[in-house]
């Protein structure tokens, strides 16, 4: 009896395996977002961060975590290039000395704005790709997986 995997299995995962493809998919995305993003100073991640941070009511770092899928530490590491940029502010949550709130900046305000005509070119190109239906099928699914 062969202690090896067969070759079989290989290839079918490669052709069924959900994660491998979203990875895939991820990475393909994030690259091309940042070589897009690059002129003005982020990457997809930070761009991604400072969007969600663009929100009348400054969050603390848990539910942000969550919403992005984050563990609390990996956010506290990407905060604190934005930070140092001048981007992002964490202060104390007055209702809850323990928690810290983050706010973007008048810098990071001005960086989203000069990042949505690029982030929204890019994603016009993408969306270019595919049909409007395959678009919204995709999205839903995306969101689907997101919350199991």
């Amino acid at each position: 009896m062969s202690k090896r995997l067969p070759f079989e299995t290989t290839l079918e995962v490669r052709d069924h395996c959900l994660c491998l493809h979203a990875q895939r998919a991820a990475r393909a995305l994030a690259r091309r977002f940042d070589e897009a993003l690059r002129p003005v100073g982020l990457t997809n991640g930070q761009f991604s961060l400072l969007m969600a941070l663009n929100r009348p009511e400054p969050p603390s770092i848990g539910p942000l975590a969550r919403f992005l899928a984050m563990d609390r530490t990996t956010l506290t590491a990407a905060l604190k290039p934005l930070e140092r940029k001048g981007l992002v502010t964490a202060a104390t949550d007055p209702k809850d000395r323990r928690s810290r709130l983050l706010r973007l900046t008048e810098k990071g305000h001005a960086a989203l704005l000069a990042a949505m005509p690029v982030w929204r070119q890019t994603h016009a190109e993408i969306d270019a790709t595919l049909s409007p239906q395959a678009l919204d099928t995709l999205r839903a699914s995306l969101r689907h997986i997101g919350e199991i």
